[in-house]
């Protein structure tokens, strides 16, 4: 859903891509909602949820307790057709996009790659995964790397 003006979306693609972030998750059947808001909305749930001052580019609130989520992460990917397709709803990722838009240019990538990049840092952490500790931070880092190549990211 698209409640920003200022940066144009082709939100077809978008959705697409959230698709193929979920199969490669093994949460295929997962409902994800993506709200794409200006910078002033995402600051105030950024300073109301996280108590941190000014705009971010993704905030995620995961509908999964975080144990359940974990243990989804930890199991192993099944061999063959098998693959497991988890249904549910698994939460909201609020994602701005001028500030994408800003973070695109610094990190030298186009917004489309920016925002897949938000989508699936996203849906990581609606999985449970986290970078509060440096650990935590090597895992969801680990993780996010090797996904972007699967899914084409830079």
């Amino acid at each position: 859903m698209n409640r920003q003006k200022k940066v144009p979306l082709a939100e077809g693609p978008l959705a697409e891509f959230l698709a193929s972030i979920l199969r490669e998750v093994h949460f295929a059947k997962a409902e994800v909602f993506v709200a794409f808001v200006s910078d002033a909305e995402i600051a105030k749930w950024n300073r109301k949820f996280r108590r941190k001052k000014g705009p971010t580019d993704v905030l995620s609130f995961p509908a999964l307790s975080k144990r359940r989520a974990e243990r989804h992460a930890k199991r192993k990917r099944p061999q063959g057709n098998s693959a497991r397709n988890s249904g549910g709803f698994l939460g909201d990722i609020a994602i701005a996009p001028a500030t994408a838009l800003r973070y695109a240019e610094t990190n030298g990538r186009s917004l489309d790659d920016e925002l897949r990049v938000l989508m699936l840092h996203g849906v990581l952490h609606l999985m449970g995964y986290d970078h509060e500790s440096e650990s935590d931070y090597v895992q969801m880092n680990r993780i996010e790397q090797k996904l972007r190549r699967r899914l084409g990211l830079a």
